[in-house]
């Protein structure tokens, strides 16, 4: 299964915990649609990277898409050939959210194609082009895009190479090379690849991932992390379940955490210093709550 379906199927499941505030969060991401196609950002203007939120929140909750108005939208924007790679692996994702009919003249190859100017030099992919060592989130973009366009990684050993050298001192994963502190999105990417790809299990990320967890719920990026967040809290618990972490322990103190972060509008914010609300933080909200009502 894709990393894209993986979550959407767990998110899938969050109507369970939200009941009929599920209501509340379809109207949210609905009103997020920008009139011309696409989702808005925190300015108000649409962008690919979080309409690949406003997308997979709404196919969460089993919500009808704006698909017409979204091909349109897409379809502007070409190859890619334009765009930074992260807007490139979200072009390719949003495009994965429509009705398989509207994907035929998709220009895969076209992408893809760009997708690979962004390799490194240790088989990995890095965000900036013609880097020596690539990133743990340049990795899950590259594979989440192949995956996406229906095309296999070409050599994924490669990407087990890179993802693997960015181990950190203190048993986690870092974005980058020689960092003393793992970062929980980043061992939690690094939870994923390995067992999308058949690498290495690391069953002991699950104790590294459970010591970032405070005992009142909610994840910390790091140890000096001054506030749990809700992008680590969500992606924590996605790789625990990877590695089959029994959750009850944490399970009631993490659902007390995002009804703090939880808002009428119905919408989730990132952290408790994050005055906005967005399809980002919303769709990681069913996320995690999609592993906690498990």
């Amino acid at each position: 299964m894709s990393l894209r379906l993986e979550m959407l199927q767990v998110a899938r499941l969050a109507p369970k915990l939200l009941g009929d505030s599920a209501d509340l969060v379809r109207g949210f991401l609905l009103s997020q649609q920008h009139p011309g196609g696409g989702f808005t950002d925190r300015a108000g203007d649409p962008d690919l990277y979080y309409t690949v939120f406003g997308l997979e929140g709404l196919l969460a909750l089993r919500a009808d898409l704006p698909v017409t108005a979204t091909a349109a939208y897409l379809t502007a924007f070409g190859d890619g050939r334009d765009l930074d790679f992260v807007h490139l692996a979200c072009l390719a994702r949003s495009w994965a959210a429509l009705p398989k009919q509207l994907r035929s003249s998709v220009p895969a190859d076209a992408i893809l194609g760009h997708v690979e100017t962004y390799r490194s030099g240790d088989g990995g992919y890095a965000v900036t082009a013609g880097q020596a060592d690539g990133t743990l989130y340049g990795c899950f973009l590259a594979l989440g895009t192949y995956q996406d366009l229906g095309r296999s990684l070409p050599d994924p050993a490669g990407m087990l190479t890179c993802a693997t050298r960015l181990r950190a001192a203190d048993g986690g994963y870092a974005n980058q090379l020689d960092v003393p502190q793992g970062l929980t999105p980043s061992t939690a990417a690094a939870v994923t690849l390995f067992r999308t790809l058949d690498g290495p299990a690391h069953p002991e990320l699950a104790a590294w991932l459970f010591a970032r967890c405070r005992p009142e719920g909610g994840f910390f990026a790091t140890p000096m992390a001054p506030l749990p967040d809700l992008l680590s809290t969500a992606t924590a618990l996605h790789a625990l379940s990877g590695l089959h972490a029994d959750l009850d322990a944490i399970r009631e103190p993490c659902l007390d955490f995002l009804d703090t972060l939880w808002t009428a509008k119905g919408a989730f914010h990132g952290h408790w210093a994050d005055d906005a609300i967005d399809c980002e933080y919303t769709y990681y909200g069913l996320l995690a709550l999609g592993h906690l009502g498990v």
